[in-house]
């Protein structure tokens, strides 16, 4: 794919499924992590990352492109085998993926590359949201989101480039189906 279009911008989307339950991973990763069959999928998701990366590098597209790397939601801990926790860790926060609106089931990390343009080390601790990846690829395609309609998401470029120092999100919904289980307010200036 990237050899057609690596002298044209490409969307390049990639969605692993290592760290959902059943956590089927190849045999060349089980048993290498001392974290069981979950340390088994995050250690094979870290190798085809890297073998993502490691092309992308290769062929000199590094500096030219955005790399966008988050979870959709915490740790599984709901998910057991046994006495044997599969669902991963959620550190400090409390809950998990199917636990509503728990910060364990709904604060993940994003981690973005884009050498070219944005310095390495930045730590960004403002609330944004998955939702901000579509308003920010149309704006990096050169495109415009509807007008037509409410988009939840803004874009994360002028907080990456550090134009903004704040979330544009005041509010974060964060529904399960059609039911509300928790609202985040981030008051502005706050």
């Amino acid at each position: 794919f990237y050899f057609r279009n690596k002298h044209r911008p490409f969307l390049l989307f990639v969605s692993l499924l290592h760290v959902h339950t059943p956590l089927i991973t190849t045999e060349k990763f089980q048993g290498r992590s001392r974290h069981g069959l979950y340390g088994d999928n995050v250690e094979e998701m870290d190798w085809m990352v890297g073998k993502l990366l490691g092309v992308i590098d290769k062929e000199d597209l590094k500096n030219t492109t955005f790399i966008y790397f988050a979870s959709d939601h915490g740790g599984f801990l709901e998910a057991h085998r046994g006495n044997s926790q599969l669902g991963g860790w959620n550190g400090i926060y409390k809950g998990g993926k199917g636990m509503g609106g728990w910060e364990g089931g709904i604060r993940v990390p994003g981690i973005v590359r884009w050498p070219g343009v944005l310095p390495a080390g930045t730590v960004i601790d403002e609330p944004t949201s998955l939702m901000d990846i579509y308003p920010t690829v149309v704006q990096l395609a050169g495109g415009a989101v509807p007008q037509d309609r409410v988009v939840d998401g803004h874009t994360l470029l002028p907080l990456l480039r550090g134009t903004e120092q704040h979330s544009r999100h005041e509010f974060l919904f964060h529904y399960c189906g059609v039911f509300l289980h928790a609202v985040r307010w981030h008051q502005k200036d706050s």
